[in-house]
């Protein structure tokens, strides 16, 4: 099995639109350290990683391609907010399938 943690953390550090420099100050260490972790050269120590997953609100297993789905926590959601996104995912989901991307 491949870790795939540098691909993660890059993803999941775009997708919240910070620099490495950012996610270095969140997370305590250098932004070499950072840029280490998305080249591949290093992997974050196990309480940086769960830092991580909880600064990203994804699973340690998903940071490390453990586990294929990403998980998002509604929990706090109202029930009304939680049908929108339930409607969203519908549609991107009926999307992909539309386009050949699943």
């Amino acid at each position: 099995m491949v870790i795939k943690a540098d691909t993660r953390i890059k993803q999941l550090r775009q997708a919240r639109g910070i620099t490495q420099t950012e996610l270095a100050h969140i997370m305590s260490v250098t932004r070499s350290s950072v840029n280490a972790w998305e080249m591949g050269i290093s992997v974050p120590t196990a309480p940086k990683l769960v830092e991580l997953s909880m600064f990203f609100d994804v699973s340690t297993d998903y940071i490390l391609g453990l586990e294929k789905a990403e998980i998002i926590q509604i929990d706090d959601l109202s029930d009304e907010q939680k049908k929108i996104i339930y409607s969203l995912l519908s549609y991107f989901h009926k999307e992909n399938a539309e386009n050949g991307s699943e």
